[in-house]
């Protein structure tokens, strides 16, 4: 099996039913658990009719896209030995593994609240990465950070 993953072993997704898009079917798909697909599904749409509504706007999925594209990272950074001595190289995140980043920093900001249900969390988390913050946008934060304090090894990178 190859390190990097290559396009033939990405799977293509089927679009959700309700807004036809690729990448809700892909929060849907972070959100289950145990194979309890239906009931991610409920919660995703709850979650993106609460923070459509609480934020007045009409289409939900232009709210989610913002969130996405706000909590998506640019740069991280992936430790390599050189020398005897262990540093944090930063390096681009490419598209694909921005989006993966980006899930699962939210799903797991969500899961994080504690005393609402999960698609009220969820739509709280949304909402607060459509204005730049919440913990998934301090995620990324600390990311960039991490990438432009260690920016000195960039020369190291391959």
């Amino acid at each position: 099996m190859p390190r990097k993953v290559t396009r033939k072993l990405q799977r293509d997704l089927n679009p959700d039913r309700k807004y036809q898009s690729v990448l809700i079917q892909r929060l849907i798909n972070k959100s289950m658990l145990d194979g309890k697909k239906l009931v991610a599904e409920r919660a995703v749409y709850a979650a993106l009719e609460q923070a459509a509504k609480e934020l007045k706007s009409e289409d939900p999925l232009a709210v989610f896209e913002k969130a996405l594209k706000n909590v998506a990272p640019n740069f991280e950074v992936k430790s390599r030995r050189v020398g005897g001595a262990n540093y944090q190289i930063p390096f681009p995140v490419q598209g694909h593994r921005q989006l993966h980043y980006a899930f699962s920093w939210l799903v797991q900001s969500a899961r994080g609240r504690k005393g609402m249900p999960y698609a009220r969390r969820l739509a709280l988390e949304i909402i607060d990465a459509h204005n730049e913050a919440g913990a998934a946008y301090k995620k990324k934060e600390d990311t960039h950070k991490m990438a432009e304090a260690n920016r000195a090894f960039a020369h190291f990178a391959r």
